[in-house]
Formats: structure tokens, sequence, C-alpha cells
């Protein structure tokens, strides 16, 4: 076998192979005779049928399976001793052939680029650290209790916070248009149910009570018709209920699952979440800033076939979260270029710190990952169940284990100093969401 490699663009490489048709002709003869070992042809006893019948009936099929066979052992020889790491499989493009001449094609790929890791011992990374006090847990408990808000009719003017049960006509121009109509609509005002400008109109009227309003539909309406336009609305309100909050004692706790303990037993509850929401978000955290130290100070290039493959997958991955099955709806490429590029780039340099440290995921700490998450579900039984079920979810714990210890790699030698903030700014937690 004889082969030449090039390098075409970037990471691409054509290797050029060619193989003497003796070896061919050698390896089709061979595996002929061993056919006319095996086959069963009508008229000829098994194991008797002469090797011109069985060229004449297989030799093409023959032929072919030899071919496709030894372009793949000679181009993983050749890849092998030219020391290369191809992304993917290659792409074949044949030369000659036939059947009474050399064997001669191009095997085109792309290669792994080499991977280098600047220090990371100058790199500075804030930890954020948050204490989770007593007035935080009064506003999840507070948040708990808006889950279960009621309302009762009462029989004064409508206020912020009340619910609004009102029939309502819209003209635009003097003119009704879609979707401007409708009967016994229940908003709670200043929600953001409606535009503002409807809600607003419906503070301060009564059950029964009936008027015109003024609304300006903002800018950015989602109906472009109807978007900048100035309108008029009839509202007639049918009735005003105002919130009711449950009260925090033992039969609040009772509806949260807490059957023993009382609201004492929720509180602690609500503490040990509490905790582990803001171990996960400082976590998240951490990690977002070493990925983003990691990309900022390694340059290396990207493999043009990865990128498009994460490309595709981030495409689907939208479709699928948007309950879309039709792949002929599958959105534009063109935003999901450059967070592609950021995960090849990241997945490269992780693993080439994975590779170049030794850093192993071991059985326990992927298990012990797998608990921590399903403690945050109401049945983490059933969560560790589904994810030891399925391969692909546990392939994905296991990588996320991987980035866990990369990155706890970089903050074991980077400069890393702990930010004292409060468990609703590491979080986003805001107790009126």
């Amino acid at each position: 076998m004889q082969f030449t490699v090039t390098t075409t663009t970037g990471l691409e490489r054509r290797i050029e192979v060619e193989i003497p048709r003796t070896r061919v002709a050698g390896e089709v003869e061979r595996r002929l005779r061993d056919l006319s070992r095996t086959a069963n042809i009508r008229g000829f006893r098994k194991g008797k049928v002469p090797l011109p019948v069985i060229k004449q009936q297989y030799g093409s099929q023959v032929h072919g399976d030899t071919v496709s066979e030894l372009i793949r052992q000679s181009y993983s020889d050749a890849v092998s001793k030219e020391n290369l790491r191809p992304v993917g499989g290659p792409r074949i493009e044949p030369i000659q052939m036939a059947p009474d001449a050399d064997l001669k094609y191009a095997a085109v790929f792309e290669v792994l680029p080499e991977v280098t890791i600047n220090p990371v011992t100058a790199l500075e990374i804030e930890r954020p650290v948050a204490a989770i006090v007593d007035a935080d847990i009064d506003a999840m408990l507070e948040s708990m209790r808006r889950q279960r808000v009621t309302y009762t009719p009462v029989e004064r003017p409508a206020i912020k916070g009340d619910r609004v049960v009102v029939d309502f006509a819209g003209r635009v121009d003097g003119v009704a248009f879609d979707g401007g109509t409708g009967t016994d609509m229940a908003l709670v005002i200043g929600s953001g149910q409606a535009i503002a400008d409807f809600e607003n109109a419906l503070a301060g009227m009564s059950k029964g009570e009936k008027k015109t309003a003024p609304v300006q539909f903002p800018g950015n309406y989602g109906t472009k018709d109807l978007a900048g336009k100035a309108a008029e609305f009839d509202l007639t309100v049918k009735s005003v209920e105002e919130e009711v909050l449950p009260a925090v004692d033992d039969a609040f706790a009772d509806a949260f699952g807490l059957a023993e303990g009382g609201v004492a037993a929720l509180r602690t509850e609500v503490r040990q979440s509490m905790e582990r929401e803001a171990a996960e978000a400082t976590r998240n955290k951490l990690r977002a800033q070493v990925f983003d130290a990691l990309q900022r100070d390694n340059q290396l290039a990207l493999p043009v076939s990865l990128v498009e493959e994460q490309i595709q997958q981030l495409q689907v991955e939208l479709l699928q979260r948007t309950g879309r099955q039709d792949t002929s709806q599958v959105p534009p490429r063109e935003p999901f270029v450059e967070p592609a590029r950021r995960r090849v780039k990241l997945g490269l340099l992780i693993g080439e710190l994975v590779r170049r440290e030794n850093l192993a995921v071991n059985r326990e700490r992927v298990f012990a990952r797998l608990e921590e998450l399903a403690a945050a579900y109401p049945n983490p039984a059933e969560v560790k169940r589904a994810y030891l079920q399925s391969q692909d979810a546990m392939r994905q714990l296991e990588t996320a284990v991987m980035e866990d210890l990369a990155v706890e790699w970089v903050l074991g030698r980077a400069r890393v100093t702990d930010r004292p903030t409060s468990f609703a700014e590491l979080t986003g937690f805001s107790k009126q969401a």
C-alpha cells in the first residue's frame, strides 16, 4: 500500500491511497474460494461448486465487499502511521475501482486540533457565598403562600392585587378588531396579564360598573396590526375579589407533605432546599467563570464538522423545547453558530485537561451527583430510577461530573476570593415571582 497525506484547508486532510491490483485480486480469490465451500447453488453439492461458477455468480459482489474492506483497513493503517486523530469518519472519493486495475481512492476528513492550555494560576475567580438567614426563609414561605392564594368577593372598588372578572369590547379608530372582545375574563390587576393601560383602567371600578377607557398598545405588542395603536375599550366589571393568603400553620405544612413536625419541620425543609439551591447556583457561577476564562485565554482552530454538528443539535433542542415535531420548522442556523463554536471549543479544552491531568470519573462521584440532583424533586427515588434506566441521561451526568472535576482542578490553582452575597442575589429569587 502506498499513500500520501496533504493538508487542504485548516484541519482538513486528504489521504490518497493506492493498493496494487495483485493484492485486491488475491483477496477476492481467497474470499471466493471460502465461499465455494459453503455456497448452496442448485445442481451442485454443497462444497463442490466449481470456482468459475462461484465467480460468475458472486464475483461482482465479492469484489465490492473486498474493496470496501481494503479501504477501511488501509485508511485505518494510514491514519495510524501518520498519528492523525480524525474527528469522524472520512468522505471516500473513488479514483480507480476497476477489477483489473490498482485500487485508488482518496479519504477526506478533519483532524482534531492540537490543544494546549495556558497556566491557570493567574486566573482571578470570584466565589459568591450566601448564608441562609431567617429572613430568607420568611421570604420563601411568603412565596409559597402566594402559590396557594385564593380569592373572595368584596363590595368595594378594585385595587392592585385584586382579581377582576370583566367583559370588554375594544375598538381602534372606531372599528372592532380580532381578539378585542371577550366575556368573563378574570385577571389580577398589576399582574401583567394584560397591557398596562387595560389593567390600570380596571383599578377603582366596582362590581356592576361600566366605563369606556383609552388604552395604548405598546410599540412592541405581539400583534403587529395593533402595535403602537391607540384604542378604546368598553369595560363591564362582573365581580371584584381580593386575595386571601393561607396562614403559615400546621395545615399549611401538611399541604407541602409534612404531616409531622408542623411549621418547624417546614422551615427546616425550606432551609435545606434553599441551601441546595444556593450550592447549585454557586457551582454554576464558578463553572461559568472557569469556562469563560478557559475560552478567553486559549485559542485553537475548531473542526468545521463538529461545529456543524452542534448547530444542528442546538436547533433540534430548541425544536423539542417548543414542542414541535416537524423538522421543516427547524429555526435558522445563524443564531446558533457562536453557541455551537463555544460548545465545541469548551469540549476540546475540557477533554484535553481531563486527559493531561488524568482526571478520572468514578462511580461514587457520579452517584453522589445523582443523589444531589434527585433530592431537588418531590420523588427522588423516581428521578434516580429514570436516570439509571437511560444511557443517554447517565452519559450526560458523567459529562457533568467530568466538567466538575476540571472546574475543581482549575479552582485549586487559580486565585479564588469569596464574595459575600444574599440568597436572592445569588439565585435571582423574588418572593413576588
